[in-house]
């Protein structure tokens, strides 16, 4: 009964492959919802944990409905809120979705809009048009940054490994002696946390 932007309240996760970037993790959080009744408020926020800490955010917006610019307001204001973007937050980007569904002035409307800027990108889910511009798009933004690092573990650290795996791309890896070697290609934020989870290896 509530002014839903989305239905859903059950966060999803899944590994996909990008230009360039054999795997990334695409957490697919809680859609928006407006005046969200104060006894759901923290089980909302908390859906959107993963958010905090992801490289990239992806905004996906209806720029067909009527409403959209409340709409990204609403969500913005939540995750300004909970530090996700901003300073000390992830670079967002605008997916801006179902522009199958404008008219043809209401389309270059938008189309000259999201050209003026460079951090809105055109789709339709639908038709698929824009969606490979988009998976370019995000790899590039992915890979600002990032860099190529030579890191030593002891063969013993299975942990340091395994967030390695998870969190970057491995170029290349092999085990000397008592250490494994490893080639890892990292953004600097994830540089960042592996230096301050495991600062011997810095």
């Amino acid at each position: 009964a509530e002014d839903l932007l989305f239905a859903t309240l059950d966060p999803t996760m899944r590994q996909i492959s990008l230009p360039g970037i054999d795997k990334a993790i695409l957490s697919d959080t809680v859609g928006f919802v407006s005046n969200l009744p104060t006894q759901l408020v923290a089980a909302f926020r908390a859906t959107l944990e993963e958010v905090t800490s992801a490289d990239l955010i992806l905004h996906v917006r209806d720029i067909a409905h009527p409403d959209t610019d409340a709409q990204r307001s609403d969500v913005e204001h939540v995750l300004a809120e909970i530090g996700a973007i901003g300073e000390e937050g992830a670079p967002m980007l605008e997916i801006w979705n179902k522009i199958d569904k404008l008219d043809a002035e209401a389309a270059a409307h938008v189309v000259a809009e999201a050209t003026r800027r460079d951090d809105v990108m055109i789709v339709s889910a639908l038709t698929g048009e824009g969606l490979e511009a988009l998976r370019q798009g995000v790899s590039a933004r992915l890979n600002l940054g990032s860099r190529v690092l030579n890191i030593v573990l002891p063969v013993s650290d299975g942990a340091a490994l395994a967030w390695l795996h998870a969190h970057g791309e491995v170029l290349d890896q092999r085990i000397e002696g008592e250490r494994v070697v490893v080639d890892v290609r990292l953004s600097e934020k994830d540089w960042a946390r592996f230096e301050a989870r495991w600062p011997q290896n810095g």
